[in-house]
């Protein structure tokens, strides 16, 4: 029972404390620029795609087989579309307006950090199995990285006209997942190899399409110039130490 208490409760806290320190850096940028804001969503683009093709892909293949990361990634994209309809749906009476467009986009990457968060859950848990140094290490790890990812999920809902104490709350709910992805693991024990993979394939899948499907084209949609690509190149290069950290 006290190694369910301690994991559970370092993965909720490490979960959360990186995205929340994102949160509270993006909720209180002020006067953002389009040029600026458009640099931000280019970087975070950058980053997750260095996360995915650098780390959660990777690793899911090497734990898994491709048949498993090819069906994660296809449920993590389609999770990803059902959630943004529902999304549409509700806010169909909305005019739209580029707040109402940057909110939705805040909203899906929360969507998405939430979904990725969780694996990272149970890779947390999987580490305190084999010792506990590893398992902090790996909690510490985790949450460094995921204080650009608050930033990237924070500043797209301020911009949208969402209250500071609201950003700062979603964004540390979005890392609840983490905690929940630690208590099942060390439930479940020695968890299933596959299942964690598919777990990583599946966060993959959600992350490339908030890349593609709203990251990207909100970019250029406020802004097309040569600040977008280099904030693209610069998140890459960054999400490439964070996988090496």
């Amino acid at each position: 029972m006290a190694f369910f208490i301690k994991t559970t409760f370092l993965g909720l806290l490490f979960g959360t404390v990186g995205t929340t320190i994102g949160g509270i850096i993006g909720a209180f940028t002020k006067n953002i620029s389009n040029r600026s804001l458009s640099f931000i969503l280019e970087f975070a683009a950058g980053l997750m795609t260095a996360i995915v093709c650098f780390d959660l892909i990777p690793e899911a293949i090497n734990i898994s087989n491709i048949t498993s990361v090819f069906a994660g990634i296809f449920m993590g994209v389609c999770t990803m579309i059902f959630c943004e309809i529902l999304i549409k749906l509700k806010s169909n009476n909305a005019k739209t307006t580029k707040e109402n467009s940057l909110l939705k986009t805040g909203i899906i990457i929360g969507i998405g950090l939430a979904l990725h968060n969780f694996p990272e859950g149970l890779a947390i848990s999987s580490g305190f199995e084999i010792s506990y140094k590893i398992g902090v290490s790996l909690a510490l790890t985790i949450a460094i990285h995921d204080i650009p990812e608050g930033i990237s999920m924070a500043i797209p809902m301020k911009s949208g006209g969402m209250r500071t104490s609201k950003v700062v709350i979603y964004t540390f709910a979005s890392g609840i997942t983490t905690g929940l992805g630690a208590l099942i693991g060390a439930i479940m024990g020695d968890i299933s190899k596959e299942i964690i993979g598919i777990n990583l394939a599946f966060a993959a899948g959600a992350m490339l399409y908030i890349i593609s499907g709203e990251l990207l084209p909100q970019s250029n949609k406020i802004h097309d110039g040569k600040i977008a690509y280099i904030g693209n190149i610069l998140g890459f290069a960054a999400g490439i130490i964070a996988t090496k950290i």
